[in-house]
């Protein structure tokens, strides 16, 4: 069987690429990564998320959205993580995913149109409960609402008072939350927690590909023409083999995430399966591919002037979100191997 986006999906992926190349490149990028104090949401970045319907994407048509599914969802993550783009589009679909998922007809009423216009931003983190401290937070101090653990379920905190904390990833913003009770999500079974919890990896692991796939194009053009001795540093075997073996690892990522969107997406039996493979894979070869990039680029790549360390934190940060390669390959024995 062929696998591979569709026409439809690529013009999608073209069209946010796009976007980022002439109205957000790496120069906006390093405005926000040198604007610690700012809120890390840039209002045309925002506002181009809304209009242009990357937040709609899960989002059923009866409330607004474009009815689409992870797939798309993951092409639009690696899109952002190619661009190093900040802001709360990742929390704020997976904050609408919660409530598609396990929300009250009444709060899928209230919050999915909002938040597919751009009108609301949401955030997800299953770290602390509330009431009380939730613990670095993406982008939750300007939260519109956070889904966050509330007994033995899920709750729809707002009005949660917020301190910034730090982070050495410049491309997005954290916050610790002091969270009241929230609203109850009423259908927030484990096994709904569970998928929720694995379509929030495939975008980390999409967004991780994104970072390696950019990362290691880059290093390539550069090593095409940095010369060293009168010839391209590119065409020494230690170099070009090194990444060409990045090449390879890159695309298994590429193919790993993208098919785990599909399994989670029909809910195919080895979907749990697929998502730890991908999030593994996304993960090694992000840091890899990053690592590379520092290294290959020579002296420069080690300088704040240059954009490899967006991409090397990027990757470095989100590596370890919603479990590491560890303990995603600890996932995949406990799933393949006989007890």
């Amino acid at each position: 069987m062929f696998f591979a986006l569709t026409e439809d999906q690529r013009e999608f992926d073209a069209a946010v690429r796009g976007y980022l190349a002439e109205r957000f490149d790496l120069d906006a990028v390093r405005a926000v990564v040198e604007a610690p104090e700012s809120d890390g949401n840039p209002d045309a970045l925002w506002k181009a998320a809304g209009e242009q319907g990357w937040l709609a994407a899960l989002v059923p048509e009866e409330h607004d959205g474009l009815g689409l599914g992870l797939v798309e969802a993951q092409v639009i993550a690696r899109a952002l993580g190619a661009g190093v783009a900040p802001g709360p589009w990742r929390g704020t679909v997976l904050a609408a995913e919660a409530v598609r998922l396990v929300g009250s007809a009444a709060q899928k009423a209230a919050w999915l149109p909002r938040f597919a216009a751009g009108e609301a931003v949401g955030a997800l983190t299953l770290r602390g409960a509330a009431p009380g401290v939730l613990p670095a937070v993406e982008y939750g101090a300007v939260a519109d609402v956070v889904v966050a653990r509330s007994g033995e379920g899920l709750a729809l905190v707002e009005g949660a008072t917020a301190t910034p904390r730090g982070s050495y990833d410049g491309t997005t913003r954290l916050a610790d939350l002091d969270a009241g009770a929230g609203e109850t999500l009423p259908g927030a079974s484990a096994e709904a927690v569970e998928e929720l919890v694995d379509r929030a990896t495939v975008l980390v692991a999409a967004d991780l590909v994104g970072i390696a796939r950019e990362s290691l194009t880059r290093t390539v053009a550069y090593d095409r023409e940095r010369e060293q001795f009168g010839v391209p540093v590119g065409s020494f075997q230690a170099i070009k083999h090194a990444l060409a073996d990045l090449h390879v690892g890159v695309t298994m990522a590429e193919h790993a995430a993208l098919y785990a969107a599909h399994a989670v997406d029909e809910r195919l039996p080895d979907a749990p399966l697929a998502v730890s493979v991908a999030k593994a894979k996304a993960s090694d070869v992000a840091l890899q591919s990053t690592a590379a990039m520092i290294q290959y680029h020579g002296g420069i790549g080690y300088t704040w002037e240059h954009e490899a360390h967006f991409f090397y934190k990027r990757a470095k940060r989100l590596a370890a979100q919603w479990g590491d390669a560890g303990v995603h390959r600890a996932r995949i024995a406990d799933l393949t191997i006989p007890a």
